[in-house]
């Protein structure tokens, strides 16, 4: 009996050991490559009331998606593009600082059991797949400052999904199909948008009857795969720069993470959904309006 629960112990150290190996590397990678940047000079030039709005974002991002399994992308987007961050810049911030949030947010929610293993390996390649393939699209092809408009309305779109998904209640439970497709989309719209994998995956699979509680935290787990497959895709053709708004970012997101996956089925999600999708549309209509 011994020996057969023995693989099931190192299999389970496994969903610990891997993102933190990953992160370890990455920190390493961007550490080493960008030597030149990290100079006292620079270090204090970014200490400014930007960064500490920058990192204000990233706790609030990461709260809503820690909790609610959506947001993070559509909101720290909507508020850097509010901000006049333009739209290549926001995403690449935006999905190089996931790389860290949501490795965070991926060890939460394991350590506190909110995770559906089989769902996970169901949405990863998928959602990876297509997190590359629209980040190249959002580098390579596409006009950021033509889209950004687009992608304004892309987020009330979301913001609307959001809120109509919260307010629902007493769902039946329905057998989700099509994981894999639905991962894809989700993928590539997150990557061009710079937000909208939690919207679209975890929307979808709770408007099924999903429970709640592991839907958010498989979903915010595959997202760590997903963000790093596009951060890198980004970093590969755009570069690393804005380092102020990752800075920002990653350390807001970390701080956020752990305390998110805590209270995920505590916080009255109804309220804060509102709130949320509410904002959402007000910083996209501003970006419209304003650009």
């Amino acid at each position: 009996m011994n020996k057969r629960k023995q693989p099931k112990g190192s299999t389970e150290k496994l969903w610990y050991v891997i993102p933190a190996l990953i992160l370890t590397g990455l920190i390493t990678f961007l550490l080493i490559s960008n030597l030149e940047q990290l100079t006292w000079t620079n270090f204090r030039k970014g200490l400014n009331s930007d960064l500490l709005i920058f990192l204000a974002i990233g706790i609030f991002a990461q709260l809503v998606d820690g909790t609610m399994g959506m947001g993070y992308g559509a909101t720290s987007t909507s508020f850097l593009l509010a901000f006049g961050v333009p739209p290549v810049a926001s995403s690449m911030a935006v999905h190089v600082a996931e790389m860290f949030s949501t490795g965070a947010s991926a060890l939460s929610h394991f350590k506190y059991k909110n995770v559906n293993k089989k769902l996970v390996m169901n949405l990863l390649i998928p959602g990876v797949m297509g997190s590359v393939v629209g980040a190249y699209v959002l580098t390579d092809i596409i006009d950021g400052k033509a889209i950004k408009p687009f992608i304004a309305c892309y987020m009330i779109i979301l913001a609307l999904l959001i809120i109509r998904k919260g307010l629902k209640s007493n769902i039946k439970k329905k057998k989700v199909k099509r994981l894999q497709p639905l991962a894809l989309f989700g993928g590539f719209m997150d990557a061009v948008g710079g937000g909208g994998w939690g919207p679209i995956v975890t929307s979808s699979l709770m408007g099924k009857g999903r429970d709640p509680r592991y839907t958010i935290g498989s979903v915010n787990t595959t997202e760590f795969g997903v963000a790093f497959a596009s951060g890198i895709t980004f970093i590969l053709f755009e570069g690393i720069n804005h380092w102020q708004i990752i800075i920002g970012l990653v350390i807001g997101g970390i701080i956020a993470a752990p305390v998110a996956a805590s209270v995920v089925h505590k916080i009255p999600r109804k309220p804060m959904t509102l709130v949320v999708g509410v904002l959402l549309i007000l910083l996209s209509l501003r970006t419209i309006i304003f650009g």
